[in-house]
Formats: structure tokens, sequence, C-alpha cells
């Protein structure tokens, strides 16, 4: 590789880290403070909380590096071309590729690393992360609850104890608010959490029901079992499989007997052609970044940022992308339009490079900014406050 194209490499890829770097902090922390209460109602230590926080991140940036990867290369570009460089490669007879190589080659790393994320680090770490909540929230209606207080064990349900003796809680207290048909209020003299966190037997107590129009009916048990395993994952015979959670290997080649795929073999067969399209994201917008901002143009042509143009494409193939690949989950017709996105994309832009087209303001666009400079650029009558005599 020649020194130049190292040098164009290195700006282009420290300009996409820097890029990369605040996005997918910002994203990140948004993503973890929606899941602050892992901490904050089932008493999980620090360690688990960043632990399920760093599982987050394969999700996150296959997502925001094909972005990343446009806003590095048009800067880099648009700043070379700023400071006369481009124009001086040009000057100088030296080929076009000595700029699309460099950019192409980061664009093919990057496409290598979104497939190896998207299909090999995602799946076991989506898996794992609903595996810790659900143990989590195991660890929270077996022992965690602590005495006398008041807890949320979800939206709507809340327990209070009186007292613990290993599994058997005395005083028992729950209020059941989570059917807006009618509100439920449990008192019990003790009650006992099965071993796998399921259900909870309650005995010798009451339980009050509300109704909307304000009707109260109250009914003494003996013996009471409350269900709770709509907040912990059931461990039967046949493990819940999402398609998100599945291995590549599963998508290619799925078990239609599993009941999960059987209920909606759609989302299993969408979760696979993203898998196989989202990764060929970064290295057309890197063609198309070259064709926006990879000829060299004088300063006083008038034209958008080549990045607003990048970016504006980058998100409209990205839309399309996600569009389509929904679509997929209701009718199988949709899938050459999957991965037509990326590729007449891809296509266009390389034939853009090769044969030396530049894009061009549409005329409307291109007549509307001048008059704008002008305006801007206008010097202001009696600008110093002064009067001709």
């Amino acid at each position: 590789m020649a020194l130049l194209e190292r040098y164009i490499l290195r700006r282009t890829t420290q300009m996409v880290l820097v890029a990369l770097m605040p996005v997918l902090a910002i994203i990140w922390t948004i993503q973890v403070l929606q899941r602050i209460n892992l901490v904050t109602d089932s008493g999980q230590s620090m360690g688990s909380f960043m632990t399920l926080a760093t599982m987050l991140l394969p999700t996150l940036i296959p997502v925001v590096l094909p972005f990343a990867l446009v806003i590095g290369v048009t800067q880099t570009l648009t700043a070379m071309n700023t400071d006369s460089e481009l124009a001086i490669i040009d000057a100088s007879g030296a080929r076009r590729t000595i700029i699309y190589k460099p950019v192409l080659i980061l664009g093919a790393v990057l496409s290598l690393v979104s497939f190896g994320i998207t299909n090999f680090a995602e799946p076991p770490a989506r898996a794992a992360a609903r595996q810790m909540v659900a143990a989590a929230y195991a660890d929270l209606l077996s022992s965690v609850i602590e005495e006398k207080t008041f807890r949320t064990i979800q939206d709507g349900l809340y327990v209070q104890i009186g007292q613990r003796q290993g599994r058997i809680l005395r005083g028992l207290f729950v209020a059941d608010r989570r059917d807006p048909n009618y509100d439920l209020i449990y008192y019990a003299k003790e009650g006992m959490i099965d071993e796998g966190g399921t259900s909870l037997t309650m005995r010798d107590g009451e339980v009050q029901q509300k109704t909307p129009d304000g009707k109260v009916s109250v009914v003494k048990f003996l013996s009471y079992a409350f269900d709770l395993s709509t907040m912990s994952e059931k461990s039967d015979n046949e493990p819940s499989l999402s398609a998100s959670d599945a291995s590549l290997t599963f998508l290619l080649s799925p078990d239609e007997n599993l009941e999960s795929y059987k209920k909606n073999p759609g989302s299993f067969r969408s979760e696979l052609h993203r898998r196989l399209v989202d990764w060929m994201f970064p290295f057309v917008f890197a063609l198309i970044s070259l064709v926006v901002a990879g000829d060299a143009r004088s300063h006083r042509e008038a034209r958008l940022h080549p990045m607003v143009v990048a970016l504006v494409t980058a998100f409209m193939l990205r839309w399309l992308g996600f569009y389509f690949t929904n679509q997929v989950k209701q009718s199988a017709a949709f899938i050459p339009f999957v991965y037509a996105v990326p590729v007449v994309s891809g296509l266009i832009a390389a034939y853009l490079l090769a044969t030396g087209r530049k894009l061009h303001m549409p005329s409307f666009l291109h007549t509307a900014t001048q008059a704008l400079q002008r305006r801007v650029s206008r010097p202001k009558a009696n600008g110093n406050g002064g009067q001709s005599a």
C-alpha cells in the first residue's frame, strides 16, 4: 500500500472511531438506563447489571457502525478537499484508485466485523441477557423481598411480608392491579414460594376484589395458589427460542417441530435474511460516501455538505432495508427486495465511480442555494449607520 493510501486509511479510521464512540456511548447509555430496574427492583449487584449492560453492545454496534463509516469517510474527504489535497492528487496525475482503495478496504473490513458480530456474537449475548433477567426476577420472588417493606414485583403487582423463615413468608400482603377490570388484594397468615419461583401458595387468608364501579367482594380461603410464572422463564422440556436468539446454523436449517418456530415461522425467515444482508451496508455506504465526497470541487461551487447528502442517502437505504425485512415476516415474496436494496445501490455507486460521473444538485435546489448565498453575502446598505450627503 502506497504512502498516500496509508495516510488516507489512517485518517479515515481515526475519524470513524471518533464518530462511532460517542454515538455508541449515547445509545448504549439510553438502553442501559431502561434496564436500571434490574438493580433497583430485584436487588442485583452492580456487577450483574454491568454484565447485562455489556451484553447489549453486540446488538448496537452493527446498527451504528455503517453510519459512523459514512461520517468518517465524508468528513475526511471533505477536509482533504478543503485543504486542496484532493486537487493536488488530481493535478499530480495519480489514479483515483489511490483514494478509493483505502476507503473500500476499510468498508470491507467493517462489513466482515459486522457479519461476525451479527451472526456469532449477538445471538448468544441476547440469549444470555434474557436468562440473566429471568434469573434475577426468580431471585427476587424467592429470596430478595425484604421483611416489612413494599416491593414492586411487576407493574401493578406489589408484595409485603411481615416475617421470613426460609421459603415460608408470614404476614403476607399482595396487591394486584394488573387487570384494569378489577383490583385484587390478598391477605394471608403465611405463604410459600416454590423452588422455581413460579407459584406463591398462600394459606389461611382472604382476597378482596374491587370492580371499577366500586363494588367490593371478600372471599376467605384456606389455601390459594398465586401464579407468578409470567415473571420468569419456565423451564420445561422444550425451551423457548426467539428468532433473534437463534444461531445462523439454526436459521439456515430450522427445526420445524419446535413450538416457537411453528407459532411464528415468518420471524425466523425475516431474521435469516436480515443477517445475510445487514453486513453489506458498511461496504455499500463506503461506495456512496466516495461518490458524494471523493472528488475535488471548487469551494465556490454551490452544493450541500457531503456528509448531509451521504447520511440522508444512508438513512433512506437503511429504512428501506428495515421495511422489506419486516415485510418478509408476512410474505416471502419480499425476499428479493431485501437483497436488492444494498446490491442495487452498491452497483449504482460503483458505476458512478468507474465512469467518473459526479453527483450534481438539482437545478431548482441549485438556484435556491445560490440565491441564499447571495442574500447572505450581500453587503448591507449603509451598514455603518451613515447616510450619504
